[in-house]
C-alpha cells in the first residue's frame, strides 16, 4: 500500500513504527493509502533544520527571494493537471473543481513574487531636525501551518506563499485525509530553487497540533477548521506567546431580494451551495428569499435545477460534485439532515441514501433542499458541510439583515438585487467579513485579503495580501541623526565624533 511520509530537509523523512492514518479514496469507499503521524520528537527535528536555512534566507534579498517564488509559479502551472488529479483521488473532488483549488493557490504566489515591492517600508525625511525616521519589515523567524481537508493545495499556499517570500521558514501540518498535494507542493517549492529544510511537511494528528503550538521556536501559527479547534489554536497559541491568526467555521447567506433575477440566482446557488459536495466555508448553505412571493418564485426554480445535478466519482468530467471526503462525513451530514427534519424543516429534495451505481460503496450525498428552516433550530445554527441548502425566509430588508448578522458566524454573505441602494446599504450594515453583491462566493482576490468575523476567524490579521505580510513580519522602526562632520575621522584613525542624545 502507499505511504504518505514526512518532507524534512529536503527528503522524505520515513518512521516505519508511527501511528498510521488511513487515506481513503472517496469515490470507490476503499482505503488507497496510509500516513504516518509524527509526534514532538519529529517536530523538532524539522524545527532545528528550519532554523539552519532561516537566518540566511531573512537576509537574502527579496529580488532573490522572488526568482524563486516565480520559478514555483512556472512548475505549479506545469503540474497543475498532475495536482489536480491527486487532489481529486483523495478529496473527492472533481477534478476541474481541484484544478480551481490549485488555481486559488496559486494567485497567492503570483502575488507573493512582488514581495520586494510589497514589503518596502516607510520614510520620513526630516522629521525633527537634521532627523529621519524609517521603518523596515523583518520576518518572524520560523512560521507554522495548520491546514483542513477541503483545500489541500489552496489554503498552504496561502500561507506559506506570503510566509517564505517574506523571509520566514514554513514548516507546514495538513490534513491527515488528504495529505499527498501539499508533499508534492514542498518537492516543487525545493526544485523551484529554495533551499532544503526552508518548507517541511510534518503529519499528524491533536499531538502534533500540540506540539506546534507548544514549541519555543515557532513564531506564529496560521490555522483553518472548525471554529471550536479555532479558538483552542487560538488560546493555547497565545498562552504560549505566538501570534496567531485562527480561520474557524462559517454559514453564510445569500439574501434575494424581490428584484432579482432568480435565474441568475438558481444558477450561483448550484454551483455555490452544492460546488464541492459543499465542503467550503465560503459555500453559500442558506439562501434567505426576501417576502413569500419571492420564497415560492425561488423554491419553484430550484427544484429541477437541484434534480439535474449530476453526482459522479471524482474524476467524472460531467459530474458536477462528487463524493464527500470519509464515511464518517457523509454519516455528519445525513445526521444533520435528519435533525433538521426533526425540527420541523421541510424536507423539499432529499439527499440522504444516495447511491452511485458502480460505486456503491462511494461516499456520495445527494442534493438536498430544506424549506421552512428557522433561526432557532441546530441544523441553522451550526455548520453541516456538505450538500445541503436551506432556505430561511425573511419578511423584510431589515430581517434579512439581521439574519447573517446575528448568526454566530459571520465568514461571507451574498446579496442579489438590481437595487444599487439595497446593495450599498446592505454592504455597509451587515456584520460579516467579507460580502458579495450578486456574486455568490466572495473570495476577495490574491491582493486584498480574507478573513471572516466573530466565531469565524480569531486573531485581528487576516490571510494573504497586505495583511498576510503583516501577518509573518514585525516592524522595526529607526530614528536617525547625522551630526555635522559626521565623516571626519580623528589622525589616529578613530571615530572623532560622538553620537548626540535626542
Amino acid at each position: 500500500m502507499r505511504q504518505v511520509h514526512h518532507f524534512i530537509d529536503g527528503e522524505h523523512h520515513q518512521t516505519p513504527d508511527a501511528r498510521k492514518h488511513d487515506i481513503w479514496n472517496p469515490s470507490t469507499g476503499e482505503v488507497q493509502a496510509q500516513v504516518s503521524l509524527g509526534d514532538s520528537a519529529l517536530l523538532d527535528r524539522a524545527v532545528a533544520t528550519a532554523k539552519k536555512v532561516q537566518g540566511e534566507w531573512a537576509t537574502t534579498n527579496p529580488q532573490k527571494r522572488a526568482r524563486v517564488m516565480f520559478a514555483f509559479k512556472e512548475l505549479i502551472e506545469a503540474n497543475m493537471q498532475e495536482l489536480a488529479e491527486l487532489l481529486s483521488s483523495e478529496h473527492g473532488k472533481v477534478v476541474d473543481d481541484a484544478k480551481g483549488d490549485v488555481q486559488r493557490g496559486l494567485e497567492v504566489i503570483e502575488y507573493a513574487c512582488g514581495i520586494p515591492q510589497v514589503s518596502k517600508g516607510e520614510h520620513t525625511l526630516g522629521a525633527g531636525t537634521g532627523i529621519d525616521v524609517y521603518s523596515m519589515r523583518q520576518p518572524i523567524g520560523i512560521g507554522a501551518g495548520i491546514t483542513p481537508f477541503n483545500f489541500p493545495a489552496m489554503i498552504p499556499m496561502w500561507m506559506f506563499g506570503m510566509a517564505i517570500a517574506a523571509g520566514n521558514a514554513f514548516i507546514l501540518k495538513p490534513s491527515e485525509r488528504d495529505p499527498s498535494v501539499p508533499v508534492r507542493l514542498a518537492e516543487l517549492f525545493m526544485e523551484a530553487g529554495a533551499p532544503k529544510g526552508l518548507l517541511q511537511v510534518v503529519h499528524g494528528d491533536k499531538e502534533m497540533v500540540d506540539a506546534i503550538l507548544d514549541h519555543p521556536d515557532i513564531a506564529g501559527v496560521s490555522f483553518v477548521g472548525s471554529s471550536d479547534i479555532a479558538h483552542y489554536v487560538y488560546r493555547r497559541g497565545a498562552d504560549n506567546g505566538k501570534r496567531v491568526q485562527a480561520m474557524g467555521g462559517a454559514k453564510n447567506h445569500g439574501i434575494v431580494m424581490p428584484d432579482a433575477d432568480l435565474d441568475m440566482v438558481v444558477n450561483d446557488l448550484a454551483g455555490a451551495a452544492f460546488g464541492s459536495a459543499g465542503e467550503r466555508c465560503m459555500a453559500l448553505p442558506v439562501v434567505v428569499p426576501v417576502g413569500a412571493d419571492t420564497a415560492e418564485r425561488l423554491k419553484d426554480k430550484l427544484i429541477p435545477a437541484i434534480e439535474k445535478l449530476r453526482i459522479g466519482v471524482s474524476n467524472d468530467p460531467d459530474a458536477h460534485y462528487g463524493p464527500v471526503v470519509t464515511p464518517e462525513h457523509k454519516a455528519r451530514i445525513e445526521k444533520w439532515i435528519d435533525t433538521a427534519e426533526n425540527e420541523g424543516s421541510e424536507v423539499v429534495v432529499d439527499g440522504r441514501g444516495f447511491s452511485l451505481q458502480g460505486h456503491e460503496k462511494g461516499f456520495f450525498v445527494g442534493p438536498t433542499l430544506l424549506d421552512h428552516v428557522t433561526t432557532d433550530m441546530e441544523s441553522y445554527k451550526e455548520e453541516i458541510f456538505g450538500p445541503v441548502l436551506q432556505i430561511v425566509r425573511a419578511d423584510d430588508f431589515e430581517h434579512a439583515v439581521r439574519l447573517p448578522s446575528e448568526h454566530q458566524y459571520g465568514n461571507g454573505v451574498a446579496i442579489f438585487t438590481r437595487n444599487g441602494h439595497a446593495a450599498r446599504e446592505f454592504a455597509a450594515r451587515v456584520d460579516v467579513g467579507m460580502v458579495g453583491i450578486n456574486v455568490p462566493i466572495p473570495v476577495p482576490v490574491s491582493y486584498h485579503t480574507f478573513g471572516g468575523w466573530k466565531r469565524s476567524a480569531f486573531g485581528d490579521t487576516n490571510q494573504y495580501g497586505t495583511e498576510g505580510l503583516k501577518f509573518w513580519t514585525k516592524v522595526k522602526t529607526v530614528t536617525q541623526r547625522w551630526p555635522d562632520g559626521a565623516s571626519d575621522l580623528g589622525g589616529d584613525g578613530s571615530n572623532a565624533f560622538l553620537i548626540p542624545t535626542l
